[in-house]
């Protein structure tokens, strides 16, 4: 990989992970524009490690309370202060977590083709444009979350093992379908994404175990920096202009991107 290529990747996965407009779809978009050859698997591990790095330091106040109150609900048997929301953030990956174990070879080998990209791309745009519908529509949207919801989250979570689905994309749709206002939709989503990262991650760092691979030590160290900083960037950018632009802009560029994908 040259420098050209491995920011411009860093970016698209930088910008493209914490939006809802699915970074696998741009990470196959890309490579078609550019006939850039495979950015390798040495990559794909420290872009997410960047993306992490980005999302935990953004969080880092709100993580620190977390695993406290977790820590003590755990000894006192009891919900303590945020545990809820951290119980929430451990057994709402589980549902992701299994489904992935069980489909991973499943959806390598059947779902990453172009179209089944750009279809899941036009599909869940066009679902999160009726999350934004209904919320629009919303007196008063709920900012607790209940087990339910949890469950519900975790559930819809799954499907982001479709590639082209996008896991901040349905995470922050589903709550907005069953009544959380957006700034707890996307909270939640957003820390949801820490685990799922994480065991992707580690998921990774396995294969490449097994299949080691010469690196640009170099390239990786831009590429993590580029991810991080621009993952960062994104989040706090786009949680700012929530309020004021909507999810609409996002379910355009979907749809947009989805007929581009399938012109290819």
């Amino acid at each position: 990989m040259d420098f050209i290529q491995t920011v411009v990747l860093a970016l698209v996965q930088g910008l493209s992970e914490f939006l809802p407009i699915s970074s696998s779809a741009h990470l196959i978009l890309v490579p078609k524009i550019t006939n850039w050859p495979d950015q390798g698997l040495a990559f794909d591990v420290v872009v997410h490690m960047g993306t992490l790095s980005a999302i935990v330091f953004y969080y880092r106040a709100i993580i620190k309370i977390l695993m406290v109150d977790f820590f003590y609900s755990v000894v006192k048997v009891q919900t303590v202060g945020q545990s809820k929301m951290a119980w929430g953030v451990l057994l709402g990956t589980i549902p992701v977590g299994l489904a992935g174990l069980l489909f991973k070879d499943f959806i390598e080998v059947n779902l990453r083709s172009t179209e089944i990209i750009a279809y899941s791309t036009l599909a869940f745009g066009l679902l999160l444009g009726l999350a934004s519908w209904i919320d629009s529509r919303k007196i008063a949207p709920r900012s607790e979350l209940s087990w339910t919801d949890i469950g519900f989250i975790g559930i819809m979570q799954a499907l982001a093992l479709i590639p082209g689905t996008s896991r901040s994309g349905i995470t922050i749709t589903a709550g907005l379908l069953i009544g959380l206002s957006k700034n707890m939709s996307t909270q939640f989503a957003f820390l949801l994404s820490i685990p799922v990262i994480t065991l992707s991650a580690l998921l990774m760092m396995l294969d490449l175990y097994q299949q080691p691979q010469s690196v640009d030590w170099l390239m990786l160290v831009i590429g993590f920096s580029v991810a991080a900083i621009s993952s960062y960037l994104t989040v706090v950018f786009f949680i700012k202009l929530l309020d004021t632009i909507g999810l609409m802009p996002f379910v355009m560029y979907r749809i947009i991107l989805g007929v581009l994908l399938l012109t290819l």
